[in-house]
């Protein structure tokens, strides 16, 4: 089951929840602006990143501007207290499944939460496509 983290204002949050009703994929929405967020929801999530706590909080957005620290200055354990404490600092949408984390919309690359088939079948219809 595919989990996406959301702000109710994000476009990018809708254009994400759009594609996965489009292809009819299950999911369970996280509204980070109503619900919080548990340490080990957040150690899921970075135990599939990249680049860890870099690749999740938005140091840009108001709301880490608010806090004035710098999140680069913390330990891991302080940034987790935080996001815990002021959910809306993380980059949005995050959509995460048992394998796969994508963090931010990007239509290309969201298509690796479809089934490995139906991946299959829309790649060959992109070629034949491009092909005429």
């Amino acid at each position: 089951m595919i989990k996406i983290y959301t702000v109710s204002s994000c476009t990018s949050c809708k254009k994400a929840k759009n594609w996965l009703n489009a292809h009819q994929l299950s999911y369970n929405e996280h509204n980070l602006g109503k619900e919080s967020i548990s340490k080990e929801e957040i150690l899921d999530i970075l135990t599939k990143t990249e680049n860890g706590i870099a690749s999740i909080v938005s140091s840009k957005n108001r709301y880490a501007k608010n806090l004035n620290c710098d999140i680069e200055e913390l330990s891991v354990n302080e940034v987790i207290e935080l996001i815990t404490e002021n959910p809306r600092i993380l980059k949005s949408p995050i959509l995460i499944d048992e394998k796969r984390l994508q963090v931010g919309y990007k239509e290309d690359d969201i298509r690796a939460f479809l089934p490995r088939s139906v991946r299959n079948v829309e790649n060959a219809q992109a070629r034949l496509r491009a092909a005429l």
